[in-house]
């Protein structure tokens, strides 16, 4: 049993810095369930996602006799008799005021006030955000009014002691008596989207501001959280260097993708195509064309000829119409890597191992919200998880996986897939689901369908490229071995008609102490749309951008 110096150093640990607010997470994700902590007092702050209300029974009043029936104090006794019955129904009362009310809600807000008990008790279940699990808090009315504190989204802090609960439920353990309220945040009932009964995904999309409150999106926000955290410590602990590569850049690493363009020459904030056509861009800001960066990979090389194996990790920006696609964002965040001294097995291997560690980290750290998950969203994301923990990715090169899709006679996709052409999804989908049931690594594809700067393989045809991909998502990770012949580089920059301006300091590299590297990307979100269930990923990012969208 901890002491109770213990269990203070406990919530010590967990509280703020800044502030004394205790997490509910050091409550409630104890093994007890917070039961040690009985008779601590804390200050602990959150929003309200449910509520109701506990009337004290008054004392019952003496029988009334005929003589007595015209006194005063008889009836004043009757009065508020009527009173109590009125107060009994105050839901009611509130929602005739609602309808036949009209005029001033602040007006139709203090009737309703002014008929609330006096004697009653606010049962709140108070969310911070910090875990699954609600504190149940109970506020008595002298200290505030129930139509301040239960309505659903309220904002409240406050101090008080942790008690055994008086009502006992299926996951209270424990309970807070609020002694004294410090900061109440009210909420209009009528217009907060929240106060609704649980609204789908997809309405939710039109109140980013409001949704992480939903007990759904705050466990993807903390498996995002999760796997972000887990991609930093697995490269920070395999020797990696995490740096920066810039926003902004005047080189187009995805040479098929299109770009997002910066530019300060508008007229009075606007452009049409006539002043697209005639921009000057030696008067721009950068005196040059310069676009939202897509890709990584240009910067990171330099940076790993010089200090090994890197990492990056921040946003990337495609202006494509397939960011319409459930798995796409215009803006997405990605993770960079590149290796000195490496070859395309060596990055395969990396990526394998980068994918495995991050599941495992997610079932180890995200138990409560992947057991909720399993309830609410999806009942084979475990299953999926342990796929990739204990799988051995399957490897295939393009022609093998070309062969195999070409004989799948019984298989009618939309697309005939042809040597030299990109999987689509429906075919990426058929060769992890029906022929190998596991994630797989398909390597060496066409030269015509990836990046320039890929090594050009022996048979002249094919270059030293990799894409993993998963179930459910499709590609994950897209990876490659640089090539490092000035000349081949060079020459291959010539047969796409590349802007040789923009490449001359990456071929420099290959002129001064060039070093075999390779390395992959991986986008964020597609990953947790794995690791959750969840089906698009404009319901895993706070504040979504994709085609036509761009709220907030």
């Amino acid at each position: 049993m901890a002491s109770d110096q213990d269990i203070v150093e406990k919530i010590d640990h967990v509280s703020s810095l800044c502030t004394e607010r205790v997490i509910l997470k050091a409550i409630l994700g104890r093994g007890d369930g917070g039961a040690g902590l009985i008779g601590e007092k804390v200050v602990i702050g959150g929003w309200v996602k449910s509520s109701w209300e506990i009337r004290k029974e008054a004392a019952q009043p003496r029988p009334v006799l005929a003589a007595d029936a015209a006194s005063p104090e008889v009836v004043g006794a009757k009065e508020m008799r009527c009173m109590e019955i009125l107060q009994s129904r105050i839901p009611l009362v509130r929602y005739i005021v609602k309808v036949l009310g009209g005029g001033d809600h602040s007006v139709r807000e203090k009737f309703v006030m002014q008929k609330a008990p006096k004697d009653s008790t606010s049962i709140l279940q108070i969310s911070d955000g910090s875990c699954v699990h609600n504190l149940r808090v109970l506020v008595d009315s002298a200290l505030a009014t129930p139509c301040q504190v239960m309505p659903c989204g309220t904002c409240i802090l406050v101090e008080g002691i942790l008690q055994q609960p008086l009502m006992k439920g299926k996951y209270q353990v424990i309970e807070l008596k609020t002694e004294k309220i410090l900061h109440l945040g009210t909420v209009d009932q009528y217009k907060y989207p929240l106060s609704k009964k649980r609204l789908p995904l997809e309405s939710l999309r039109n109140f980013p501001h409001f949704r992480p409150r939903t007990t759904t999106v705050a466990s993807v926000m903390r498996i995002h959280n999760a796997l972000t955290l887990a991609t930093h410590t697995f490269f920070q602990d395999q020797g990696f260097l995490h740096v920066q590569t810039p926003i902004i850049t005047t080189n187009n690493s995805e040479t098929l993708s299109k770009k997002f363009q910066v530019t300060t020459l508008l007229n009075n904030g606007k452009i049409d195509n006539q002043l697209v056509n005639s921009l000057e861009f030696s008067k721009d800001f950068f005196s040059q064309e310069t676009y939202l960066i897509d890709c990584g990979h240009f910067h990171l090389e330099s940076q790993a000829c010089a200090l090994g194996n890197v990492y990056s990790f921040g946003p990337r920006f495609k202006a494509e119409k397939s960011s319409e696609s459930n798995n796409l964002l215009a803006e997405t965040w990605m993770v960079d890597v590149e290796m000195a001294f490496s070859e395309l097995e060596d990055a395969m291997d990396c990526a394998d191992e980068f994918l495995k560690f991050v599941c495992k980290r997610i079932l180890e750290s995200c138990t409560e919200d992947i057991q909720f998950i399993l309830k609410r969203i999806d009942k084979a994301v475990m299953d999926r998880l342990q796929l990739i923990i204990s799988s051995s990715f399957e490897k295939i090169s393009y022609d093998v996986a070309i062969e195999v899709l070409t004989e799948a006679t019984g298989n009618k996709f939309e697309k005939k897939i042809e040597w030299g052409d990109s999987l689509t999804e429906e075919h990426e989908s058929y060769l992890v689901n029906e022929i190998y049931t596991k994630p797989v690594i398909i390597y060496n594809h066409p030269k015509e369908i990836k990046s320039f700067y890929a090594k050009l393989n022996e048979d002249g045809k094919t270059v030293a490229t990799f894409d993993v991909v998963l179930p459910k998502v499709g590609t994950l990770v897209r990876g490659s071995q640089s090539e490092e012949c000035f000349d081949k580089l060079r020459t291959r920059i010539e047969e796409l008609e590349l802007p040789k301006q923009q490449y001359e300091w990456f071929l420099d590299l290959r002129k001064n102490g060039a070093a075999k590297t390779s390395g992959f990307n991986l986008m964020l979100e597609p990953l947790v749309l794995y690791a959750t269930g969840l089906n698009d990923v404009k319901d895993v990012v706070p504040f979504p951008r994709s085609f036509g969208r761009a709220k907030f």
